[in-house]
């Protein structure tokens, strides 16, 4: 039988690619890719001539099985998503339970993540925290907000650059605006920014200056 590989791929820079990913891609039969548009590029700059495959969030039901099919008959298929590691918040997460439940190999890299730069650099306790990812945008979301304001861990939140100020907002409503926070976006690109301080400053900021690029927002835990 085959094997999966979960394959990180970098959230900025290139050069984040690490060895052994870049090996991996080279020697598996086949590549699923979020968007192989996308992916293409990476590739293409490693030099790496290996069939893709579409599998995103709209498709990934009906891959599934293909996928766990061709690894039982002997191939190994490699999974990348545009940015960071497969299954934090990308597609991945089905793949991986059904080739686990069919008693086949699955190997995740080490690799880039988003959210571990983000909350390392802000300068918020990091040995205990949670990672809530995309909150829902509309049903469940003031619950989950609801929900999170007893949390005492440090919380992990990722989020698109034109909803940041919308939901720094909501944030103050239920943590209060005083609570400190940070935002990181473009991390490991050139204009990688960490703004840090409470909710209500970062408000102000982002406000008189446009965000753009993958956003990761890191509030602290309650301390009540």
């Amino acid at each position: 039988m085959g094997k999966l590989f979960v394959v990180p791929t970098p959230v900025g820079n290139l050069e984040d690619m690490t060895f052994r990913a870049i090996r991996t891609l080279k020697e598996v039969d086949m590549i699923l890719a979020e968007d192989t548009r996308t992916s293409g590029i990476l590739l293409k700059h490693y030099e790496i001539k290996k069939p893709m495959q579409s599998h995103h969030k709209f498709n990934e039901h009906k891959t599934v099985e293909n996928v766990v099919n061709r690894i039982k008959s002997g191939e190994n298929v490699a999974l990348i998503s545009d940015a960071g590691t497969p299954g934090i918040s990308d597609p991945g997460y089905l793949v991986v339970r059904e080739c686990v439940r069919n008693g086949l190999e699955v190997e995740c890299l080490p690799g880039a993540t988003a959210f571990v730069p983000a909350l390392v650099a802000s300068g918020l306790p990091n040995d205990r925290f949670c990672f809530e990812g995309f909150l829902p945008q509309k049903k469940g979301r003031m619950t989950r907000m609801k929900a999170l304001a007893e949390e005492k861990r440090t919380m992990i939140f990722y989020e698109s650059p034109h909803r940041l100020v919308k939901t720094l907002t909501q944030f103050t409503e239920y943590f209060g605006s005083g609570r400190q926070a940070s935002v990181a976006r473009e991390i490991s690109k050139i204009h990688e920014e960490n703004r840090r301080g409470t909710l209500s400053e970062l408000i102000e900021h982002f406000t008189a200056h446009n965000p753009r690029g993958e956003i990761v927002i890191i509030v602290s835990g309650t301390d009540d």
